[in-house]
């Protein structure tokens, strides 16, 4: 497990450009945090070190947005207004196991929602703190970590 201290908004979108620039198609990204801790930050750094232009937004209404334009794939979505039992007739794992659509990066919010887990994936817990500061604690499970000995 690693912890870090983000001072502000900025940091925690740094964080997620080095997510982007590294992480492999087929990497699972588990956030946790509670309203307004940084979560959709995070995940829109993702998407510029993706190289992904589009504006990235939550996806609270439509359950899943799917940007594909950059290295590779980010899909993007948010649990929030589920229930554990709708969330496994969604079928997440066709997009963590690339069927149907192109392997690439899940970044699941509220995956505290799931009712199931993939075989590997990276957990993300983002704690609000005041006056923007935030605590990440990133846990790895069952994959690497490239980037985190540079943090």
């Amino acid at each position: 497990m690693t912890k870090l201290f983000l001072p502000n908004t900025e940091a925690t979108q740094q964080l997620g450009i080095n997510l982007g620039e590294t992480l492999a198609a087929g990497t699972v990204i588990l956030l946790e945090g509670d309203l307004g801790a940084g979560k959709t930050t995070l995940v829109q750094g993702i998407g510029k070190g993706l190289g992904i232009t589009d504006s990235i937004v939550s996806p609270t209404f439509t359950l899943i947005n799917e940007y594909t334009e950059g290295r590779i794939p980010l899909y993007h979505l948010d649990l929030y207004r589920l229930e554990p039992q709708e969330v496994t007739g969604l079928n997440l794992e066709s997009y963590w196991e690339g069927i149907e659509v192109e392997l690439g990066i899940v970044a699941i919010e509220w995956a505290e929602r799931m009712p199931y887990l993939p075989e590997s994936y990276v957990k993300i817990a983002l704690t609000d703190g005041e006056n923007g500061t935030r605590q990440v604690e990133i846990i790895p499970f069952n994959c690497q970590l490239n980037f985190l000995h540079k943090l």
